[in-house]
């Protein structure tokens, strides 16, 4: 899981906004995950019988799809915020861009009633206080979606890459971030202030011809590794070229493709308003569990 107490960092933040600066100017050719996360976080905001006023799309790379913003449209307004220039530019079509850290959140308290968020908050150090200061951006009743990667991510190159170190070096290093694992996502929003929480996964499973072009891939994204206590220097050649080789061997089909998991965990939690259903009182049942059931009553 990638919460961690209060001033302890897991993320080398500034190597992830290098690699996300580096991604940009051709992440559109990499953004089939990303852009197929915000479709289906779309979909569920369309199942909330409501428009909202003002939008703030956290992570410029999952960008709000077409025509969601506009008059007569799901979304009145939006702005779209993300670590560096050209990633937040991905949200020009909606309204404004601009940068700001998911860590520092530079937006004013109660200033939007929808905050959208895909596939960017894996990355922070403290994801429960990033979930804080965004139920704090948010007015009364206004609504949080955010899809995050799971625990279960690239879990195929995981295993790869750790048993070719065994192998080639006698020993692993942390090769692949951490993720948030699903039965923690209720709990944080839970614990972040947000009431009436719901949390489930998907996994999205990309079939490849060679790991190779898995690797191009999250570079094309800005997803590379950036955990501090990685390895410092590159990864061998022996040991890359043995890890693609059991990549293929332990997971490939009979035409030598590979598959690529990734768990998104999507996260939906609304601002707390006196408007909102609330569990009744402990003790306040006006019958008896047992009297409905048709049973008897054992005291223990």
């Amino acid at each position: 899981m990638n919460t961690v107490p209060e001033g302890i960092a897991v993320f080398d933040r500034t190597l992830h906004r290098r690699n996300r600066a580096r991604a940009a100017p051709a992440f559109g050719t990499h953004a089939f995950l990303f852009d197929e996360v915000a479709a289906r976080l779309a979909d569920r905001l369309f199942d909330v019988d409501r428009t909202f006023e003002r939008a703030l799309v956290v992570g410029g790379r999952g960008r709000l799809p077409d025509g969601l913003v506009g008059p007569g449209a799901k979304i009145q307004h939006a702005a779209t915020m993300d670590l560096v220039p050209g990633m937040a530019a991905r949200g020009a079509t909606a309204g404004p861009v601009f940068v700001g850290d998911e860590e520092f959140l530079p937006v004013a308290p109660g200033s939007v009633d929808l905050v959208f968020s895909v596939l960017s908050l894996h990355w922070v150090n403290d994801l429960p206080g990033a979930l804080v200061q965004l139920r704090r951006a948010l007015k009364p009743d206004g609504l949080l979606l955010v899809a995050i990667l799971g625990g279960d991510t690239l879990t195929e190159l995981r295993q790869a890459l750790m048993q070719a170190e065994m192998e080639v070096e006698n020993g692993v290093s942390p090769r692949v971030s951490p993720f948030t694992d699903i039965r923690d996502a209720g709990g944080l929003l839970q614990r972040a202030g947000f009431g009436l929480p719901v949390t489930d996964s998907d996994r999205i499973t990309v079939s490849y011809g060679s790991p190779f072009k898995l690797l191009q891939d999250l570079r094309g994204m800005g997803e590379q590794n950036t955990v501090l206590q990685r390895r410092r220097t590159f990864l061998r050649r022996e040991t890359l070229l043995r890890a693609m080789a059991l990549y293929g061997e332990m997971f490939g089909d009979a035409e030598g493709r590979v598959p690529a998991t990734f768990q998104v965990i999507q996260m939906t939690g609304w601002a707390p308003d006196p408007s909102q259903q609330k569990p009744l009182r402990r003790g306040s049942a006006a019958h008896r569990l047992a009297a409905a059931l048709g049973s008897d009553e054992t005291k223990i």
